[in-house]
């Protein structure tokens, strides 16, 4: 579907778009990430990123990505051959501070959500080439409404952007009872399992370790055009619709699907090696953040449209994934993916290293403030020595990291949490950016109120349960 096309949708569709409750379905990957280094074509097109990514997708992603470039990836993690899209997100390090050294955490697995919300608007497919950047890597201080997400901006300031944190139990807060956001992160007083910042005790609910939680702004402006990441997007109100529950875009922008993003890492890979209760917690954002405050994430779309409208208008598949949504059989994919250019990029392994990929210093609270960001070098090619070696350390952690956490006999759905909106190796090395981790991608449930697995017959009502209390916090 082309933009001209999206647009006269949006104009002329008005009458056929009232939409009284929200739909839904999940986008998951085959494997984990493709890439890991410092590379954001968004927002640094054509050299290094001042910090360090993950990214899921298509394998043409590199430097100068653009909707069109990963449109001819050869292949795909998603689920979905025909989104081929770029979904990417800081990567987070374990901080040795007895050893003075950083260790990236693996990536558990990650979600992205379609939510298609309740509306007088018409809903169309994402435009090939449209940046959208969730969140602001430059902050370290807590969002002025606290730790309750919000995305309506009738209701408020938004707050898009929060971390969830599972537990066997919530006897002992997992952030710090309190606390006012400056010496350490913010619960959500209605949530024990959500919050502002870094948590500060262990997060070991069923299969369900840290995650990081991103929503995405859902209306195009496109009179700012596909690529101004900084003016093109804004959040849908509730102000003026015409029903209960339903938000709409201002006039002249396009709504969009909302993304909502689901990282979990494998924190509990390192449970061993420090003790919570003490105010602090171990883990660092690639850009040096320990506070968790700066997360974010960053879409570019690259979708077949027709295939992507198909399921916006047809397919509530909610946690069962997109794969189930009708008219996309011939589109399921079941293979794992590679990037094309692993050989021209340069990115970190899997071992310690002494400062964050960049040489980001850490900063936020004690730290003190992000320092001024210059601009990045270019692209670097890689050194050649080693790759064998860096290749092989990263398959061995990844192959451990289902193991850290029980793997439930069948798939069960993950429970998205309401949200508001580097270093050098020890020797110059080349680390495969987008390689093929593992096969296993483990579903998880996240019950905040009492962290136990969901037994496949009570599936599907955890789910309902879990869509309508997420649609109802977030709205």
């Amino acid at each position: 579907m082309k933009l001209s096309t999206i647009m006269g949708a949006a104009m002329f569709g008005a009458a056929l778009a009232a939409k009284d409750s929200r739909t839904f379905s999940v986008m998951r990957f085959n494997g984990k990430e493709i890439f890991n280094g410092r590379l954001d074509p968004i927002v640094n097109p054509g050299t290094t990123s001042i910090h360090e990514h993950t990214v899921f997708g298509g394998s043409a992603f590199g430097p100068d990505a653009t909707g069109e470039s990963l449109s001819q990836s050869k292949c795909t993690s998603a689920k979905l051959k025909g989104d081929k899209s770029a979904y990417w997100a800081p990567r987070l390090y374990f901080h040795d501070k007895a050893a003075g050294t950083f260790e990236a955490v693996p990536v558990f697995y990650t979600n992205i959500y379609y939510f298609f919300e309740a509306t007088d608007d018409d809903i169309v497919a994402f435009p090939r080439g449209l940046s959208i950047l969730a969140g602001d890597a430059s902050t370290r201080t807590a969002p002025s409404t606290g730790s309750i997400g919000n995305l309506d901006p009738s209701n408020g300031p938004v707050n898009n952007v929060l971390w969830t944190c599972p537990r066997a139990n919530y006897d002992t807060p997992a952030w710090p009872a309190g606390s006012d956001g400056t010496t350490a992160g913010i619960q959500d007083p209605n949530n024990k399992g959500q919050g502002v910042g870094f948590p500060t005790q262990y997060c070991d609910g069923f299969a369900s370790p840290l995650r990081a939680d991103i929503h995405f702004p859902s209306c195009y402006n496109p009179k700012a055009g596909l690529t101004n990441y900084k003016e093109n997007m804004a959040w849908p109100s509730s102000e003026g619709a015409s029903a209960g529950g339903r938000t709409n875009c201002p006039e002249g922008y396009i709504h969009v699907p909302h993304l909502f993003m689901e990282v979990y890492w494998d924190t509990p890979k390192f449970s061993d090696r420090w003790t919570p209760g003490n105010g602090e917690q171990p883990f660092v954002l690639s850009n040096g953040d320990v506070t968790g405050y700066s997360l974010h994430a960053d879409f570019l779309a690259a979708w077949d449209e027709d295939l992507l409208q198909n399921i916006i208008d047809n397919c509530n598949s909610a946690h069962d994934g997109m794969e189930a949504c009708p008219g996309v059989e011939a589109h399921i994919n079941t293979e794992e993916c590679e990037c094309e250019n692993a050989a021209t990029f340069r990115t970190t392994g899997s071992g310690a290293i002494s400062e964050l990929p960049g040489n980001n210093p850490l900063s936020g609270f004690s730290y003190g403030a992000a320092p001024a960001q210059s601009s990045p070098a270019p692209v670097d090619t890689p050194t050649q020595n080693s790759s064998e070696d860096e290749s092989s350390e990263e398959e061995t952690v990844d192959d451990s990291d289902a193991e850290s956490q029980p793997e439930p006999e069948s798939p069960v759905d993950d429970s998205p949490a309401p949200a508001p909106a580097t270093t050098l190796a020890p020797k110059p090395t080349k680390d495969p950016l987008c390689v093929t981790r593992t096969k296993t991608v483990v579903e998880t449930v996240t019950v905040y109120e009492d962290v136990v697995p969901t037994e496949a017959a009570k599936k599907r009502r955890h789910m309902h349960m879990h869509a309508a209390r997420h649609g109802a916090r977030m709205s």
